[in-house]
């Protein structure tokens, strides 16, 4: 079966009753665990966002794994979930989900990668990656950060010359990677966790997420965020259910709670990420729905891309971001 797919994954391991969780094969650098429990066992995959090039082919242990395992998640039974109703949702946001016909996960949110910047200290209006790279090597030096992930940071930086978000084009991916280069001493940081630098005004400006940049502004006026005018990323978060989990009953009635939409509004009140599903919108905050950091415009939305599987997984993408780390 092919891999399910998605820019960020919500998989849900509720009341799994697992017993113990080992590192399989002894000490080989892996990052899959074994988790043995008295109805059998579960593969637990860590989330890992760069590898090096030493690391691929992938360890015997983890392509064991995968041959194992009928499944890495359950088909959903849509029966179980009565909140959720296909015809509500945004339809950009559920293909992934869907596998020959077949639903493995529900949409969760969605949101952009765009950048924020504090009008107060900057008074350029940045509108466009090629500006974001330049001011970040010149007026705003020292103060800018990027996130702490190939797929955004080289992203971006791709966009920079205009190629794709996706690009696994070697000669793209280097002219990309001589833009980190260059930048990396200008850096005031490569780190996701990017909001307490700004609050603190030690950074100006950031690679960014929708719900930060809601969360920001709606504590910072000042802070402004774009999604520029080349391009960048769309992405959408999923619920499901790790296959084999035992109390599969008690999963779908946490994911059902979630996705009725009195519950969704509250949480995208919460934490400023925009709902993929069209009930959940009539109740959310009018001055939250007319707020274009969580529901741009359409034409800000066109030129964006979804994170692809292959540019996840690249070993030239991984290595990339290694070597732009430890200049």
């Amino acid at each position: 079966m092919k891999s399910l797919v998605t820019r960020r994954a919500c998989l849900l391991a509720l009341a799994t009753s697992l017993v113990c969780a080992a590192p399989c094969f002894g000490q080989d650098r892996s990052f899959l665990w074994k988790a043995t429990g008295p109805q059998g066992s579960v593969y637990l995959v860590g989330s890992v966002h760069m590898l090096t090039r030493d690391y691929y082919p992938l360890s015997p242990a983890l392509e064991t794994a995968y041959k194992e395992s009928d499944l890495l998640v359950e088909e959903l039974d849509l029966a179980k979930l009565p909140n959720y109703d296909a015809s509500t949702q945004e339809q950009r946001f559920t293909a992934e989900g869907v596998i020959d016909g077949k639903t493995y996960a529900v949409p969760k949110d969605w949101g952009t990668t765009g950048f924020v910047y504090n009008s107060k200290s900057m008074p350029q209006k940045p509108a466009s990656w090629k500006e974001f790279w330049d001011l970040a090597q010149n007026e705003a030096t020292g103060r800018a950060m990027v996130h702490d992930y190939q797929l955004t940071t080289i992203g971006n930086a791709l966009k920079y010359y205009g190629y794709s978000f996706n690009s696994n084009d070697e000669k793209e991916l280097g002219e990309a990677e001589k833009l980190l280069i260059a930048a990396k001493p200008h850096l005031f940081g490569i780190n996701s966790d990017y909001k307490p630098s700004l609050i603190s005004g030690d950074a100006w400006m950031s690679v960014c997420w929708t719900g930060d940049a809601t969360q920001l502004q709606r504590d910072m006026p000042e802070m402004l965020y774009v999604l520029a005018k080349e391009g960048g990323e769309i992405w959408s978060d999923f619920y499901a259910i790790p296959k084999g989990a035992p109390n599969i009953e008690a999963a779908y009635a946490l994911i059902d709670f979630l996705l009725t939409p009195e519950i969704n509004a509250k949480e995208v009140a919460a934490h400023g990420y925009p709902s993929t599903d069209s009930r959940t919108n009539k109740l959310v905050p009018k001055e939250m729905l007319e707020n274009p950091i969580l529901y741009p415009a359409a034409e800000a939305l066109s030129p964006l891309e979804f994170g692809a599987a292959a540019t996840l997984v690249n070993p030239l993408r991984a290595e990339i971001m290694a070597r732009f780390k430890s200049a």
